[in-house]
């Protein structure tokens, strides 16, 4: 069974041996330290997935990844930009267009209206994941991001709630 929560003390090992995965974390924000110490996951649980309003994906009773939703300000206060990751051993299995889908429905709750997130073009799982929760691609940033001395094109999928 997948369900959000709160990030746990006990979820540290598992952050740790996750984050240090090139392959789950090529496609993420290079504000994700390499390599991912013990001390950046007990940051990340008592504070940092609380200001990125940041749950844990639990399958099973364990962390296996994280979804959040992150609230626009001043104009922007009925948006909220998503973001997720998820273990390398349990993607293509729906874990985390399951996710999603429950943070919809949480934020549906909520005054936000709009949802927004920014996929690396070469990022065909996360794509899919989005447009199977009703997400549109809007747009394409060209060279966008810049990671790892290469530019990828951002694309922007959008979802009103």
């Amino acid at each position: 069974m997948i369900k959000l929560r709160s990030f746990q003390p006990n979820d540290v090992l598992l952050l740790v041996k996750y984050l240090n995965n090139l392959q789950v974390t090529h496609f993420l924000s290079s504000k994700i330290p390499s390599p991912y110490t013990e001390e950046d996951a007990r940051w990340w649980i008592e504070k940092g997935c609380i200001l990125s309003n940041a749950w844990a994906i639990e399958l099973d009773g364990q962390c296996v990844g994280c979804i959040g939703a992150m609230k626009g300000e001043f104009e922007y206060s009925k948006s909220a930009e998503i973001g997720y990751w998820l273990a390398q051993e349990y993607w293509g299995q729906g874990v985390v267009t399951t996710a999603l889908a429950l943070l919809i429905a949480q934020l549906q709750a909520t005054e936000v209206v709009r949802l927004h997130a920014v996929v690396f073009e070469n990022n065909l799982r996360s794509a899919k994941v989005l447009e199977k929760n009703g997400f549109l691609k809007e747009g394409c940033l060209h060279k966008a991001i810049y990671k790892n001395d290469r530019f990828y094109n951002a694309l922007i999928y959008g979802k009103v709630v």
